[in-house]
């Protein structure tokens, strides 16, 4: 059985930001399943068991914040009984750019607060992490910024922003390429 965690911050403010492409991914593959997410409140996650790419899984979206989405992750790990190396986290990676995705396992959290606190939880970096890019040039602008404060606040501005239309077009193809990867590891 594999879990597959979508990262992203519940609420409707949040919805279609570049924070919540891990959510965006789980809803792609829910569709192409056929699957309904449920909420889960012991598990602090929206949850659904399927089938995709013809394996048995598991699709979790955290209803924690993504800095905090270890707690939900521990949770869903211990409730179903699966092995680190069978769980894939899908997340947006700022080092990444927009269309482009990458596959890795094992490897530290780049920074990114919802991995971090996957780790932390988990108490292993042994997973399998789905990242995608949302980095623009924008993002560039955002890091940019002469003080580190200004630079925080801009980047943070950044993930929490939408795409952007041109980007939005894109964004079912892209999120597509970045699923057909999981192929490569079922």
């Amino acid at each position: 059985m594999k879990l597959i965690i979508g990262l992203g911050n519940p609420g409707e403010e949040y919805q279609n930001t570049r924070h919540n492409i891990g959510f965006m991914a789980l809803d792609q593959i829910a569709r192409q399943a056929e699957a309904k997410f449920k909420l889960e409140p012991k598990l602090n996650a929206e949850v659904v068991k399927t089938r995709f790419l013809d394996m048995p899984m598991i699709l979790a979206k955290p209803q924690t914040f993504v800095n905090k989405s270890g707690e939900a992750a521990k949770k869903i790990k211990l409730f179903y009984k699966v092995k680190n190396e069978d769980i894939i986290i899908v997340h947006d990676d700022l080092d990444i750019d927009f269309g482009n995705s990458k596959l890795s396992f094992g490897k530290s959290s780049g920074g990114h607060r919802g991995v971090e606190s996957i780790i932390s939880a988990l108490k292993t970096q042994e997973f399998w992490r789905l990242k995608i890019g949302v980095a623009n040039r924008k993002l560039t602008i955002a890091r940019d910024q002469k003080n580190l404060k200004a630079k925080k606040e801009s980047v943070g501005d950044f993930v929490l922003s939408p795409p952007t239309p041109a980007e939005q077009t894109e964004l079912k193809k892209i999120l597509n390429e970045a699923i057909a990867k999981l192929g490569h590891i079922l």
